[in-house]
């Protein structure tokens, strides 16, 4: 359902630790409705989906909710649809159109494996079979969903590395009781590197992010057809593997940051980070630095892609110009200061255990960029145009381990991006 185009830019704010997920409007931060007693996935994140909804898996009630963030202009609760779903939730993604999905289980908080569970989501059954889950191999696998008459679930292990093929109509006529699914089709990976997927909806084609490069197939009748890896070197720049991979609607290109340096975790600042791209349409791949420390997560805004470091010696938003013309290279417009946490990782720690991070969201409709300030209950706004900070939110939760973010702006074509981020 489209909406009046006067509607303001909404940020949803989830503090999967606390089990809230706020949304607000921008930027003025007006609270329009809140979920409580909501534990995020924030693994698997938020999936845009079209009609400017959005999901999200409920980790605790297991559940994948799909989100109406305008709904409460027009007396609609703000959730729309509840299914369950299988969880720990690991991955969660979406074929062209929204109707068919699938979520993949993960570790949660076990330190082994312990599920192999994939549920296939068809919104719009006619036979009122909404959701069905099936058992397949342990690990923490990632998932894309191509579209197509007969969409195909596509599952990214890791050890051993492989891509595993499913029709979804295949998994939606399943028996009960989470019988095993073989996959109709195998094809190998690099072994314990795989981290990261993107799916080309124009193309058909699935990206899948490991140590020796950017691993692709595409959709060639029933089932995938590999291709040539796409490097990471770039620029004069070697080394390194993406620790992340998301498709960029607006450019069709795609992005990551590609991690390099000592691989002790306790010498995080020391680790080396830069931006990669590669247009889908020209071919072209490039790399920029981005500076030391840790870079993870990105936000794709309509005329920038916007990175956070975090660093000792203090951290920062960074905006890109990304490229707008065939040939042409982005560049560091900007470099924002971000407030400090206290709680944030130190040198010879782990980046991630028991530290506060930061959550970064953007619209490709827009140009306002949320970045989150765990343990504070804050979030950032920036206007990456003006390369400046808008307003700073107060959340009345702490947003332990950076919370996660999502920015909407109507009729923005987020769907595009067919995996939760």
């Amino acid at each position: 359902m489209p909406h009046p185009p006067h509607l303001p830019p909404r940020l949803l704010v989830a503090d999967q630790v606390a089990g809230r997920i706020s949304l607000l409007d921008l930027p003025d931060g007006h609270e329009r409705a809140a979920l409580h007693h909501r534990h995020l996935a924030e693994h698997a994140g938020f999936l845009a989906l079209p009609d400017d909804l959005v999901a999200c898996v409920d980790d605790r009630a297991g559940e994948l909710l799909a989100l109406d963030p305008y709904g409460p202009d027009s007396g609609r609760p703000l959730v729309r649809r509840r299914i369950p779903v299988a969880v720990p939730a690991e991955h969660l993604a979406a074929a062209p159109g929204g109707r068919h999905l699938a979520v993949t289980t993960g570790l949660g908080r076990n330190e082994e494996a312990w599920t192999g569970l994939l549920t296939a989501v068809d919104l719009d059954a006619p036979d009122g079979a909404v959701a069905v889950r099936v058992r397949g191999r342990t690990g923490e696998p990632g998932v894309t969903v191509l579209g197509g008459a007969s969409p195909l679930v596509v599952l990214r292990h890791r050890e051993p590395g492989e891509l595993l093929v499913h029709r979804h109509r295949d998994l939606m006529a399943s028996p009960p009781s989470c019988p095993p699914m073989e996959p109709l089709q195998r094809i190998g990976l690099p072994d314990a590197d795989g981290h990261g997927d993107a799916c080309d909806p124009d193309t058909g084609r699935v990206f899948a992010a490991a140590g020796s490069g950017v691993h692709r197939a595409r959709h060639d009748g029933e089932g995938l057809t590999p291709e040539p890896p796409l490097p990471w070197a770039a620029d004069g720049r070697t080394g390194g593997r993406g620790y992340y991979l998301r498709l960029d609607p607006v450019r069709r290109t795609l992005w990551s940051c590609v991690r390099g340096g000592p691989s002790a975790p306790g010498r995080w600042p020391e680790w080396s980070n830069d931006a990669w791209w590669h247009g889908l349409d020209t071919g072209t791949t490039g790399r920029l630095e981005l500076g030391p420390g840790l870079v993870f997560r990105l936000a794709v805004t309509a005329r920038h892609i916007a990175y956070s470091r975090i660093h000792p010696d203090g951290d920062e938003l960074i905006l890109l110009a990304a490229p707008a013309t065939p040939g042409a290279r982005a560049h560091i417009t900007a470099r924002l200061p971000l407030p400090a946490m206290s709680g944030a990782p130190r040198r010879g720690g782990t980046p991630w255990d028991g530290v506060q991070r930061r959550a970064i969201a953007a619209s490709p409709g827009a140009e306002l960029v949320a970045v989150s300030r765990g343990g504070h209950g804050e979030v950032q706004i920036f206007d990456a145009d003006r390369a400046e900070p808008v307003t700073t939110l107060t959340l009345p939760t702490p947003l332990d381990d950076g919370g996660h973010l999502a920015l909407i702006t109507p009729g923005d074509g987020a769907h595009a991006d067919l995996v939760g981020r």
